[in-house]
């Protein structure tokens, strides 16, 4: 098992020039204005954000909406880039390795992260929020004498890694253990696809000193929401709150999940669907909160 701390903040590492500030773009929401049809407690990630970045500076002209200037956005997600190039060059150093002591015949190996990065999407950064760039994670998966590359186009879990890695080592999946295994994906067969559930609790988070954003017992509330979401195969996202505001996006047609559109009639059906699957969830593993 092999972990990286890279690539995070503070964006900052070796290769911090080794992509063309030219070559990087500006993600559309960044430049959208900011929405305030989103949960409080991302408004007051975003507030505090904002506050910091501009801290012991003057404020300059053309400033993005989270107050950093467009080039240094795009500086900032150079060295993000770089930092990537950096993982890259270190896991070819491991490939390398096992290749050498030809164990390559022998290794299942499996990339994969815990959590994304808004990067300024949003108008956000970091993680703690149920967008796709915070959420959405690479996941490769190098079986030996797989004959063929295969991708799946529809959304899977990390809740599948381990019966998926036990069943790849013909052993049994534990009796206490969630989820399914994606062994025949693998193999380029077919599996119904099925929903994603992403779950979030309660966390540490500093907000400005006499925000406006909301009264002090709202502000309290937002801090202790916890959410829980389904992504479905059809490209729905329904995020559930229990002291929040709730979220619905159609990946299909809002890929960049710039406006939520929770609160249109017209998506009632697709609403008690979603909160219907969440709520089969919650009770197949045992999750009491009341949403």
């Amino acid at each position: 098992f092999v972990s990286f701390v890279e690539p995070h903040s503070p964006y900052n590492g070796p290769l911090n020039d080794e992509h063309r500030l030219d070559d990087v773009g500006l993600d559309a929401t960044a430049l959208l204005p900011p929405s305030d049809n989103i949960p409080l407690r991302y408004r007051l990630m975003r507030e505090w954000q904002q506050a910091e970045a501009l801290l012991d500076r003057k404020r300059l002209p053309k400033l993005l909406f989270f107050g950093i200037t467009p080039d240094e956005y795009r500086d900032m997600k150079r060295r993000y880039f770089g930092l990537v190039s950096m993982i890259d060059q270190s896991i070819g150093g491991i490939l390398s390795c096992l290749s050498h002591a030809n164990l390559m015949d022998n290794t299942i190996i499996v990339y994969t992260s815990d959590h994304g990065d808004s990067l300024g999407a949003h108008h956000l950064f970091g993680k703690e929020v149920m967008f796709e760039e915070a959420a959405r994670v690479p996941y490769f998966i190098h079986i030996p004498g797989l004959r063929r590359s295969v991708r799946i186009g529809h959304p899977v879990s990390h809740i599948d890694f381990l019966p998926t890695m036990m069943d790849l080592l013909g052993q049994p999946k534990p009796p206490q253990c969630a989820g399914r295994s994606r062994v025949p994906l693998l193999h380029g067969e077919t599996m119904t696809p099925e929903n994603v559930f992403i779950e979030w609790s309660p966390n540490r988070m500093k907000v400005v000193k006499g925000t406006a954003l909301g009264r002090r017992r709202a502000i309290k509330h937002a801090l202790e929401e916890s959410t829980r979401a389904v992504v479905t195969p059809d490209g729905w996202k329904l995020c559930l709150r229990d002291k929040d505001m709730n979220e619905l996006y159609n990946l299909n047609s809002d890929p960049i999940e710039a406006e939520n559109i929770y609160q249109r009639v017209e998506h009632a059906a697709i609403i008690e669907r979603g909160r219907d699957a969440i709520f089969r969830w919650q009770e197949e593993v045992g999750d009491r909160l009341n949403l």
